[in-house]
């Protein structure tokens, strides 16, 4: 009898390919096992098991795997039913969702392997040069990688060596595959057992007066036994005992001590103490209250409580409550930034039942947050973690918390599968039948409509914890200002009157620019030119700390110039302001205080954020500068004024979100002031201070900018009445991605119609030497989701095989907002 297994490869074909096993191995395979198969002519991946059957395939002869790599399955069948529901709603392909969600140490690659043919003589005289270098190594060595042979015949392009070699049946070639997680092993040590009794310890020590080291190292061990219960780790004795691992080995190979091994996970959380959950104050004790009458008829909840209201404390509760019932909970936040602080304070609540998974984790680490969450360990009760966290192996899931739900960076963008972690959290939670709490100060639109309308649950939170007043919010006309000569550098004489105040009654200041670098724009003073990156159509930024012009979209860089490239002038001159500038400024405005710098340049490195947020938060910095990562919940107690410096750049931006966006990010900026017992102040430097959204966020009108806006998206059909599909061409020849961009907008127009918008270019239209195009197309809420998909994917499909578009590639974002 034949059996099969139809399983997912982690490439980007849409379809599942099977396999044949045999009869002991299908008693063996379940779904959630990843098994070696080959596909193509050589390649050897791990594939995820999905099914396992007894139907052969009717197009093509189905290959034997190579072997079972799991014992156990390491996806769990929920899992596998999230991947479906993700790759049909975001339109992407089950073997892109699993290279996503698998951590990389799962997803096996193969390594090409070269032998020596033992099977055969070889006369060395038909040999050519670099096949000669290839067979004299293997005298010498069992085995060559593929890199070692292109280092000992000095050429990128190896495989015509490896060929003819094959050919003349020198070499014998196989695929190697390795897997990447290795457990971590720490060595401890401790006294041989025969010393153990004092007079032989007594006699030790008497024998080793002429080793004063060795002595050494055995009175540390004692020292140590002593302050601890727990074994002594070797690296830990080394450096008490100022001595070497050759001391300690000398000691081991004597006898005298004895080493062992234990294997550890790498993520663990000292926590001292643990304590008992805040109390909540009337008003926090209303909402948990309203939350969870809510949770009674709907399995969505949304929070909308003001900055600084104590939302944690009820999430802590909530929390708590769940983990009495024995399930768990995910704990979903916009910005791994975050997880530092607020892992401190969870822990201080939770202990040792906290794990984090996000990107910054190595790649091992990440495979022992997995293992520990699908074994349901003690450990894994509660998972905190960025978006990825949402395809963790959860087994009995209660309760899924989505912190700051608003943040954009919550949607995936690039790479596939483009997935918005909030949505799947909805979707994740309705699987486990578990209640999903949405938290903001600022939700979004489609959010707040679906509260409002009554698919969500809605509970408000409207006072500032402990009663602290919300900050005041003033609007500063820098163009007024500048008329007046009023701006030293870019800083207002209110915005410098201010900082100057804070520091004198030694507080805390945060100032905001959403551009990083130093200057945006550098230009010719003489013919107008300005440098440009040679791959994507921007301007450089100009950094100072390197002295070097950076593209922000692929990472081209060069040295500042001396002149200008096109008319050799020397009067270059830089225009625009990002942190760095601002950073400089105050240095040269403030050189008694210390000045800090947190954007992308300063937070690289699994602790870049710890750093800088835990000297921030100890007072060893008095100004700290930042772009939107200072936005994002951060709670700092002793700051009481916050500068946004320029708030139009926000305002002006070619997108229906813009004006919802910069109301969030400017509350929420401003929500990071005057969170203990003093008023905050927040100061916008603004060239437009009558605008619709700074007055709203002067005067904290959430309702009056969703009335506006809302009113806006039911007038140009934009979610939430209307939801979107945006696809993009991409290729590095103009001309083909636009003829083949007019063809495809063409064909959905002749399907949807005026629902279709473009095709256009966006306004960087070039990325990394490929040209973009644009379509949009707009689904109303009574047109069926499924089959608009199915239209799509159809003309996809024609598309694919027109032989004049081949090469352009093609991107479909479902809901790209």
């Amino acid at each position: 009898m034949s059996y099969f297994i139809d399983v997912i490869l982690p490439i980007p074909l849409d379809k599942e390919f099977t396999y044949s096993i045999n009869s002991s191995e299908a008693a063996f395979v379940k779904p959630g096992m990843r098994v070696a198969v080959q596909f193509g002519k050589s390649k050897i991946y791990a594939a995820l098991v999905t099914v396992v059957h007894q139907t052969p395939p009717i197009v093509y002869e189905a290959k034997e795997i190579e072997h079972i790599l799991d014992e156990s399955p390491i996806v769990t069948k929920d899992q596998l039913k999230l991947w479906s529901w993700i790759s049909s709603y975001y339109m992407c392909t089950k073997g892109e969702v699993m290279r996503a969600a698998l951590p990389s140490a799962f997803l096996l690659e193969s390594e090409t392997i070269v032998l020596k043919n033992e099977n055969n003589t070889v006369d060395e005289l038909l040999l050519k040069d670099d096949e000669f270098l290839v067979f004299e190594a293997l005298q010498y060595q069992s085995l060559l990688r593929i890199q070692e042979i292109m280092n000992i015949v000095s050429k990128k392009n190896v495989l015509p060596v490896i060929k003819r070699l094959l050919e003349k049946e020198v070499i014998t070639v196989q695929e190697e595959i390795y897997e990447q997680y290795k457990p971590k092993i720490v060595r401890y040590i401790k006294l041989d057992q025969e010393y153990k009794e004092e007079e032989a310890l007594k006699l030790l020590l008497d024998s080793l007066t002429r080793a004063p080291k060795q002595r050494e190292v055995l009175m540390q061990l004692f020292t140590l036994e002593a302050q601890t219960s727990k074994p002594i780790k070797v690296t830990e004795l080394v450096k008490k005992s100022n001595s070497s691992s050759a001391v300690i080995k000398t000691l081991i190979d004597k006898n005298i001590l004895e080493e062992y091994h234990v294997q550890t996970d790498r993520v663990h959380y000292e926590a001292d103490t643990q304590y008992e959950s805040k109390k909540l104050n009337e008003y926090q004790d209303i909402a948990f209250k309203e939350i969870k009458e809510s949770f009674n008829t709907k399995d969505v909840c949304l929070l909308h409580g003001v900055t600084s209201s104590g939302k944690t404390e009820i999430y802590v509760k909530l929390i708590e409550e769940t983990i009495k019932q024995g399930r768990q909970v995910l704990y979903l936040l916009p910005e791994i930034g975050l997880t530092t602080q607020l892992i401190s304070r969870l822990q201080q609540y939770f202990g040792e039942k906290l794990t984090v998974y996000h990107s910054k984790y190595s790649v091992n680490e990440r495979v022992e947050a997995w293992n520990n969450v699908k074994g349901a360990k003690s450990k894994a009760q509660i998972v905190i973690g960025a978006r990825s966290a949402i395809f963790l192996p959860f087994t009995n899931l209660g309760l899924i918390i989505v912190d700051e739900e608003h943040e954009s960076t919550f949607k995936q963008y690039d790479p596939a599968p483009r997935y918005h972690a909030r949505d799947t959290a909805i979707v994740l939670g309705h699987m486990f039948k578990a209640k999903v709490l949405l938290g903001s100060a600022t939700p979004s639109l489609e959010t707040y409509y679906n509260a409002i309308k009554n698919k969500f649950g809605l509970v408000k939170l409207t006072r500032r914890f402990g009663n602290v007043l919300m900050p005041d919010i003033n609007l500063v006309d820098v163009k007024t200002k500048y008329k007046k000569k009023q701006m030293t550098g870019h800083f207002s004489d209110t915005l410098l009157e201010g900082i100057q105040d804070a520091l004198r009654e030694k507080e805390q200041v945060i100032l905001f620019q959403n551009r990083r670098g130093y200057s945006p724009v550098v230009e010719c003073n003489t013919c107008g030119h300005s440098p440009q990156c040679p791959n994507c159509d921007v301007s450089l930024t100009y950094h100072n700390h390197r002295n070097q012009l950076r593209c922000h979209y692929c990472g081209y860089n060069m040295a500042m110039l001396l002149q200008c490239m096109a008319c050799n002038s020397t009067e270059l001159q830089t225009k625009g302001f990002g942190t760095e500038q601002i950073e400089q400024e105050l240095k040269e405005l403030f050189p008694d205080y210390k000045i800090g710098r947190m954007d992308q340049d300063t937070t690289r490195g699994k602790y870049g954020y710890e750093k800088i947020i835990n000297s921030f938060e100890q007072g060893e910095i008095d100004i700290l500068v930042g772009t939107q990562m200072l936005s994002k919940g951060l709670d700092f107690r002793n700051v009481t004024l916050v500068g946004i410096m320029n708030a139009d750049n926000l305002l002006n931006f070619p997108d229906f979100r813009a004006h919802e966006r910069s109301f969030q990010l400017m509350q929420q900026v401003a929500g990071r002031a005057g969170r203990t017992k003093k008023r905050g102040k927040v100061l916008i430097q603004t060239y437009n201070p009558y605008h619709q959204i700074l007055q709203q966020v002067s005067i904290n009108d959430f309702q009056g900018m969703y009335k506006d806006q809302i009113e806006e998206r039911h007038q140009y059909k934009y979610p939430p009445f209307f939801r979107i599909i945006k696809i993009t061409g991409k290729h590095k020849d103009y001309n083909k991605v636009n003829s083949a961009i007019d063809w495809l907008a063409r064909s959905l127009r002749n399907s949807f119609h005026e629902n279709v918008l473009g095709p256009e270019f966006p306004p960087i239209s070039r990325i990394r030497n490929q040209y973009h195009k644009n379509i949009l197309i707009k689904i109303p809420q009574k047109q069926s989701l499924s089959k608009t998909k199915d239209i799509i994917k159809k003309i996809h499909t024609s598309f694919a095989t027109i032989k004049e578009f081949s090469g352009v590639r093609i991107i479909i974002n479902v809901d790209n907002y």
